[in-house]
């Protein structure tokens, strides 16, 4: 079996693309942070399919009919990624929060570079056994 054949490797090294052409994209925002009528740009997160179902999200019980239903879960401080603060010049990018996803998306980079590392290492001594 190749490498390139497991999941956890193909899932991977699908997240460092992803972290890469990120990266790329929130220097652009930085980059054109004084261009007239700029709108930055963000890539959507890849979602990975689990192997297995994750536990079921816990419901309280209503033992009496008195008793309040639990909220959803929707909180009312909802994050909207399409809400721009759009300066008198027509660009839209925040330095301070493009900064904010860079920093993000190296720990996630690192993050998933110290777990591909670790796992490779795994594979070797299983291997050498």
């Amino acid at each position: 079996m190749a490498i390139m054949d497991i999941p956890i490797f193909a899932a991977l090294r699908t997240k460092l693309q992803w972290h890469q052409q990120r990266q790329q994209l929130l220097a652009q925002n930085v980059a054109n942070a004084d261009t007239p009528n700029y709108r930055p740009l963000d890539l959507v997160a890849p979602r990975f399919q689990m192997a297995t179902p994750g536990p079921a999200p816990v419901q309280l019980a209503r033992t009496d009919p008195g008793h309040l239903a639990g909220l959803s879960g929707s909180g009312d401080f909802a994050n909207n990624p399409n809400q721009y603060q759009v300066r008198p010049a027509g660009n839209a990018v925040n330095l301070e929060d493009e900064m904010m996803k860079v920093a993000a998306n190296q720990m996630d980079y690192q993050a998933a570079t110290q777990l591909y590392t670790r796992s490779m290492g795994l594979l070797k001594l299983a291997a050498s056994k």
